[in-house]
């Protein structure tokens, strides 16, 4: 009887640990738990490759490679700025928040990788081409208008085209080498309400568009959001690419939507897209794609499964997001690709060179506000759950300067150290209520501390808690916790951040000893 018991409940923690290593084994949606949105992908032999929407920041438009569809790591921007304008330099009170340049689309024809973008922001379609993808370079190319949410594609008869637009889907001719509208062509209406199948009487019309071929076939997909219901996949079918169209819903769950078709070496098929997920920003998922009837089918049985048949995530650290000691080689001044400025950076204000070991962070002008402030240097924050830290020296901080660690978004948050009649004081500000307010000061009595903002996400939490340390094992609270909704005006989410503005006198500097991140936060923020 003994040996029975023994006997079942041995095979019962086999099945266990079965199922763990085989869970353990597999991927999760999403496949990246970061702001990865307007997603373009393509496979070249057995390698992926992503681009994606940064908008203002710069360098922009990254490139992310893969070996798996999972595991993803940034490997170089397309361009370090898009224009040197007053809204994206962040000069003469102009910015341009929740603009810049949006949806992108990457290709891969005869050798040369291209991809297109547009901006509101310049008014133009930008087109980048270069024939090595990580190391570049990259040339530019851009005319108007700005075409909205534009798909490139080149034909097998060797004819290169943009569909673009909203609702009213166009069609328009380029060159062969995607530098400009093809002289003589004139646009055509491709579709004249691609939001149809969805039953959208009001909401987000059909938008970002991605076309694909497939046996001989032109699939386009597209996402509508009708009033009332969720985000949802459209899937335009045609014989010709001037139809005509016939089109059917793709996906309608949990509101993942707005991506394309990719396939895999061995023939297996995805569909890679993207879900709104509050302040970590707009997520990925994959869903796979069986073909009936000449239909690409999406989920399993319409759903969006959370196990996938594909590798384990190894995590996003540091392929997306990664912690920098600010230490380099003699000669060495960049920065990771992991980092990014907010708006195009004043070069001459910061360095990882003037001290061994740091980020220094100079005041070159006199700044009302931290969303106004140049060279503020941010990453992505990561989900479920994820932890950032620095050691802030202020010793060199003028009368009026404010400098430390920020989350970034319209409703933003700051722990910092502000300068005040010789003084300085450890602050926690939030602009949570839509105006900036000091909640916390403490005085700060020695010329270094440790600062942290942990972040949670789990179940929308939405929610961050910042804390301060004199001596980097102490942790104390300070100020309120903040709640981080994802808003339109910035359009992405939120971003770690170190900063340091004057609001006097120019000429002050601070050091950042590292950034640090991690995927874990503490007991307190958690409740």
């Amino acid at each position: 009887m003994k040996r029975t018991v023994f006997q079942a409940v041995l095979w019962v923690v086999t099945l266990f640990w079965a199922v763990f290593a085989s869970e353990a084994q597999t991927a999760q949606n999403p496949i990246i738990f970061a702001d990865v949105p307007d997603l373009s992908m393509i496979r070249v032999g057995n390698t992926y490759y992503m681009s994606s929407t940064t908008m203002h920041l710069s360098p922009g438009l990254p490139i992310m490679k893969s070996k798996d569809l999972v595991n993803w790591q940034l490997v170089g921007y397309v361009y370090d700025t898009l224009a040197n304008v007053d809204a994206l330099n962040l000069t003469n009170g102009k910015s341009t928040y929740g603009r810049g340049s949006w949806a992108s689309s990457l290709r891969y024809h005869n050798g040369t990788y291209y991809v297109t973008t547009f901006a509101q922001t310049t008014g133009k379609t930008h087109v980048f081409t270069t024939k090595n993808i990580e190391k570049g370079p990259w040339k530019e190319t851009s005319f108007k208008p700005s075409y909205h949410d534009n798909t490139l594609f080149f034909d097998d008869d060797g004819r290169v085209y943009l569909i673009y637009g909203a609702g009213k889907l166009r069609l328009v001719e380029l060159t062969a080498d995607a530098s400009g509208v093809k002289p003589g062509t004139t646009e055509q209406v491709l579709i004249e309400n691609a939001s149809t199948p969805s039953g959208t009487g009001g909401g987000l019309p059909a938008e970002g568009s991605q076309l694909f071929k497939v046996k001989g076939k032109y699939y386009l997909f597209n996402i509508t959001w009708p009033r009332g219901g969720m985000r949802t996949v459209v899937i335009h079918r045609a014989d010709k690419m001037t139809g005509p169209w016939e089109g059917r819903i793709g996906l309608q769950d949990l509101g993942v939507a707005q991506g394309g078709l990719i396939d895999t070496p061995d023939g297996k098929w995805y569909a890679y897209l993207f879900r709104d997920s509050g302040g970590v920003g707009r997520i990925p998922y994959l869903v796979p794609v069986t073909w009936e009837d000449g239909w690409p089918v999406l989920g399993v049985n319409g759903k969006v499964p959370e196990m996938l048949d594909l590798p384990a995530s190894k995590g996003l650290i540091p392929g997306i997001v990664a912690s920098d000691e600010f230490t380099r080689k003699k000669g060495d001044s960049a920065l990771p690709l992991i980092w990014q400025w907010n708006h195009n950076p004043d070069n001459q204000l910061w360095s990882v060179t003037e001290r061994k070991g740091y980020l220094r962070l100079k005041t070159g002008r006199i700044d009302t506000s931290f969303v106004l402030a140049r060279n503020t240097l941010t990453q992505r924050t990561i989900g479920p759950a994820c932890t950032g830290s620095t050691l802030l020296d202020v010793t060199n901080l003028k009368d009026g300067d404010f400098a430390g660690l920020s989350l970034l978004q319209k409703n933003y948050g700051l722990v910092g150290v502000k300068r005040e009649n010789g003084k300085n004081f450890i602050v926690m500000l939030s602009a949570s209520s839509g105006k900036p307010i000091d909640i916390q000061r403490v005085l700060l009595a020695q010329k270094n501390v440790y600062l942290k903002a942990e972040c949670n996400f789990k179940d929308r939490a939405d929610s961050a808690q910042f804390f301060y340390s004199l001596d980097g094992k102490s942790w104390q609270s300070i100020g309120e916790r903040l709640k981080m909704p994802y808003t339109i005006p910035h359009f992405m989410g939120y971003r770690f951040g170190l900063f340091n503005y004057a609001t006097q006198q120019t000429g002050g500097f601070a050091d950042f000893d590292y950034f640090r991140i991690e995927d874990k936060i503490s007991q307190s923020s958690r409740n």
